[in-house]
């Protein structure tokens, strides 16, 4: 790599994923800047991004393959006899029980999904088709909602929030959470217009809040009540969108009446809305040119999380906001991030498939079930189930359980220290990689990163770690056999379209993505083979929106239609600043939907029933448990557990329980006390921080704490709160799965001295020690 220099790549720690520059200066990453040239945040910068070093530089790296001896500690081993082991293994988990008996969990973060092609493949030529990740724990009660809806789980809504006149926030937080390209400037220009409004639905006056026309701050758990009083206050009014939903949806009569049938005083003040805020909600969205509905895990992770969804696309729908500048919209993918699988089901729990993804609240019994299908093997990529998925002491017994447990990561994660084997990756930065969360339209965009720091010793990037493993595994011929595809790849691009398409039928046991990393990756540039099987998905979105791509990339007349897709292949791979892939005219959004009519849907029956069975007395919080806490939340400081270094943080360190200041007063602590939270599943000590943004009775704590890291001297200390200690598996959404995450039903104690010294005691050690670094 090149000393002293700025190179383009991308940021790691949400799913905008903003181009940025780093300055390299003898192999180490030492500034961040935002990308200029970047089409899609165009030189935006967050403040955690321009900590990324701290993600690229620790002291938790792994730099050897490992495996666990019987007392818990591990040796270090050689690649070799790790791939032998672990191949051997494979082998006779899959001829004693199957291959549906091995789960891939992961498969990439925020920031790294070209190894996730590389580990499916692998995992489905053995036979497993069971893959959880944190989609499955944030967005699969979404994903089912527009399958019914649009046709198709891959059906996903975008937001253009920057030529909206009303931005809605729901259970969303983009001022600290980004989650859209741009953010903060956005919102700054619509604060700023008095023609622009904003209108925020949370139960905290978060920062997104203060910066709101209009706060509806909803009673924790009661979304479904608010959204269906106000639709029901929009349909009663009429101040709906006859002449859109007569032209592009069907069903609305029934949808009607059922919106007709809600009590809306009782729900409103189930919700603890007031009539008078109701009606001001639904007056600015009836003035409203365009609008644009933004929501994230407050309602997806909250109670009554599918039938959330349900009611926010109804709340596009019926009021015409949809398929307009300014509006939400459908966007195209090069390759979708999930699949579509309705109606599909996991054997040994009964559970739905969505979008191809499990939930991770079932993976304990997944594992831990007596059933003759349950799984047997996990494979554990760039995820971190022991400290991310719902009730840890479940998971870390499921994952002790297992007869196969593999671990690929960077870092010695929780659950790295509970595998068989753990295999050393080299990070984001020492590689190619690129991510599927482009959801942009009219202008959808793709970024190609290569690698911009030396790989560390010891590690290796995924496409090279999979391919010792198939070819272990029988899964991939010698190089004798692929030289001459590759040789045919340099050569001519049709006839290796053609010669591919061969080798894979006569070697049906070979791993695609694999083949394609060994021939045309070879001849890409800068190195950035592993995006190779982005080849392929190249083609296919040129086949299915071919005047799109011709406008995105500019293809001159003369490009014939079988070149489309390998010229947006070679723009892809040759633009270090990302590029722009599709670009639609916004009429043809009704090309994108799934149904053969294009029409939206408006009915679902489970979700009318769902409706129709919603009882204002549940809103309230249980007496043994009388606090409501909203279990992993965005701060200044806190992304995911990519960041295991303490020393990151600027502020918050100990990832503090946020309380109002009289709830705090009548528990007989004060703020920056250590103070217990007690749940059925759990108990956690952590710091208080007085926060009257927040509604009385509620609790908020943060991710992305709860890790274990080595300091100075070499012990290994934990850093804030293991959040989901407190969760519960069954604490999840009846169709999807998901978690309740924002409704733990939780209760406050006080420690005691000698409890309260030990935790302050160990803060100092993590944080002095880690800053020692």
């Amino acid at each position: 790599m090149t000393a002293g220099k700025w190179l383009k790549t991308a940021c790691n720690l949400c799913y905008v994923n903003c181009g940025i520059e780093v300055w390299v200066n003898e192999g180490r990453l030492e500034k961040v800047r935002g990308d200029r040239s970047n089409p899609k945040s165009q030189g935006y910068l967050c403040n955690k991004a321009a900590r990324i070093p701290y993600y690229a530089h620790h002291r938790d790296r792994l730099t050897t393959p490992l495996r666990r001896r019987a007392d818990g500690g591990f040796d270090e081993i050689e690649w070799d006899v790790a791939v032998a082991e672990i191949a051997e293994r494979l082998r006779d988990v899959v001829d004693r029980y199957g291959g549906k008996s091995i789960a891939l969990y992961g498969g990439g973060g925020q920031g790294n999904h070209a190894g996730g092609a590389y580990a499916s493949g692998l995992l489905r030529a053995l036979g497993s088709r069971s893959v959880f990740n944190a989609l499955s724990q944030e967005k699969t009660g979404d994903f089912w909602v527009n399958g019914h809806m649009f046709g198709s789980q891959t059906c996903h809504t975008s937001e253009d929030v920057h030529h909206c006149d009303l931005l809605l926030v729901i259970g969303a937080n983009p001022w600290i959470a980004h989650g859209f390209p741009n953010a903060r400037n956005h919102l700054n220009q619509i604060r700023k217009d008095p023609a622009r409004k904003l209108i925020v639905i949370d139960p905290r006056r978060t920062e997104t809040a203060e910066m709101a026309d209009l706060h509806l701050a909803v009673r924790p758990g009661a979304d479904a009540f608010l959204l269906g009083a106000l639709l029901a206050t929009l349909v009663r009014s009429d101040r709906i969108d006859h002449a859109f939903i007569e032209a592009h949806t069907i069903g609305f009569a029934e949808v009607r009446q059922a919106l007709l049938n809600i009590p809306v005083e009782e729900w409103a003040a189930a919700a603890d809305i007031s009539i008078a805020e109701l009606e001001s909600c639904a007056a600015m969205i009836a003035a409203a040119k365009a609008m644009v509905v933004r929501v994230e895990l407050g309602i997806q992770q909250g109670v009554n999380s599918t039938l959330n969804s349900y009611l926010e696309k109804l709340l596009i729908m019926l009021s015409g906001n949809f398929g307009r500048e300014g509006t939400n919209q459908l966007h195209s993918w090069l390759q979708p991030l999930w699949g579509n699988s309705p109606n599909q089901t996991f054997a040994p729990t009964g559970d739905a498939i969505i979008g191809g993804l499990l939930p991770p609240n079932i993976f304990p019994e997944a594992v831990l079930k007596d059933h003759p299908e349950r799984l047997r093997c996990a494979w554990i990529d760039s995820s971190n189930p022991a400290n991310t998925a719902a009730n840890t002491v479940a998971v870390e017994r499921a994952l002790q359980s297992l007869e196969l447990c593999v671990v690929v990561d960077v870092a010695m994660t929780e659950t790295a220290r509970l595998a068989h084997y753990v295999l050393p990756a080299s990070t984001q930065y020492e590689k190619t990689e690129f991510t599927l969360f482009n959801f942009e339209f009219p202008t959808n965009y793709f970024h190609v990163r290569a690698g911009v720091l030396p790989p560390l010793a010891g590690t290796l990037p995924e496409p090279e770690i999979y391919t010792r493993l198939a070819v272990a595994l029988g899964l991939l011929p010698g190089d004798n056999v692929l030289a001459p595809l590759r040789e045919i790849a340099r050569r001519s691009r049709p006839e290796f379209t053609a010669a591919f398409r061969a080798f894979i039928a006569e070697n049906p046991a070979a791993v695609p993505a694999l083949v394609l990393y060994h021939t045309l990756g070879q001849t890409l540039p800068d190195g950035t083979a592993a995006a190779a099987p982005m080849w392929s998905a190249a083609q296919a979105c040129a086949k299915r929106s071919p005047q799109a791509v011709w406008r995105a990339i500019g293809a001159s007349e003369q490009v014939a239609d079988h070149q489309l897709g390998d010229l947006l292949f070679d723009t892809i791979v040759a633009s270090r600043q990302g590029t722009a892939v599709t670009r639609h005219e916004y009429d043809e959004v009704w090309s994108l939907i799934g149904h053969s009519d294009r029409k939206v849907r408006l009915i679902v029956p489970q979700m009318l029933e769902w409706l129709a069975r919603l009882d204002p007395q549940a809103a309230s919080a249980p007496k043994e448990f009388p606090f409501v806490l909203a279990a992993g939340g965005r701060r200044m400081f806190n992304a995911n557990q990519i960041f295991r270094d303490p020393a990151w943080r600027r502020d918050d360190p100990d990832g503090a329980l946020l309380i109002n200041s009289r709830d705090l007063s009548e528990l007989g602590a004060k703020d920056g006390d250590w103070i217990a939270v007690e749940s059925a599943a759990g108990r956690l000590v952590v710091r208080c921080k007085v926060d009257d943004a927040m509604r009385n009775g509620q609790l908020a704590l943060p991710h992305g704490y709860g890790q274990a890291y080595p300091t100075s001297d070499g012990e290994r200390l934990i850093n804030g709160p293991r959040i989901n200690l407190l969760t519960e598996s069954g604490n999840r959404d009846p169709i999807a799965g998901t978690p309740y995450h924002k409704n733990v039903a939780v209760r406050l104690a006080l420690v005691t001295e000698h409890e309260a010294a030990a935790c302050q005691s160990q803060s100092e050690r993590i944080h002095k020690r880690a800053a020692g670094q």
